[in-house]
């Protein structure tokens, strides 16, 4: 299974009673290993999941660090890119050449890399050097 087929069969766990707008996560670890992950929304919508971040958190909780490709896809087929928070929550353990894969549907999909999607991030290194300029 690719990893937009994967995307897509997360749609159908999302709970979304709110907006109705589905999302869903593939993401594949350094050595293969896929794990998907699913919007899960909330009343208090600040505390609404997304599908990229319960991806990550899985893939992470089973110890894994590297990763080397996303693929999200929304019940719309619309092209759904991570969102700035899931962006940065990538960047976390992921480098600028992470593929980020979106579903357009009809089989096209669009593809960036993360640091297209979020250039200058903040970092490890943002926060040391904002150490240093603090002394």
């Amino acid at each position: 299974m690719d990893l937009i087929e994967a995307a897509r069969d997360a749609l159908s766990d999302a709970h979304v009673p709110y907006s109705e707008y589905r999302v869903g996560a593939a993401l594949r670890t350094a050595d293969g290993t896929v794990y998907t992950g699913c919007n899960i929304e909330n009343a208090n919508y600040s505390n609404s999941l997304h599908a990229e971040e319960v991806a990550l958190a899985e893939a992470v909780k089973n110890g894994h660090r590297e990763f080397d490709r996303i693929a999200v896809a929304s019940g719309a087929r619309d092209g759904v890119t991570p969102c700035g928070m899931c962006r940065q929550s990538l960047a976390e353990f992921a480098a600028d050449d992470l593929a980020v894969v979106c579903d357009e549907g009809d089989g096209e999909t669009t593809e960036y890399t993360l640091g297209e999607l979020l250039p200058n991030t903040i970092s490890e290194g943002t926060l040391d050097d904002a150490e240093r300029n603090r002394r």
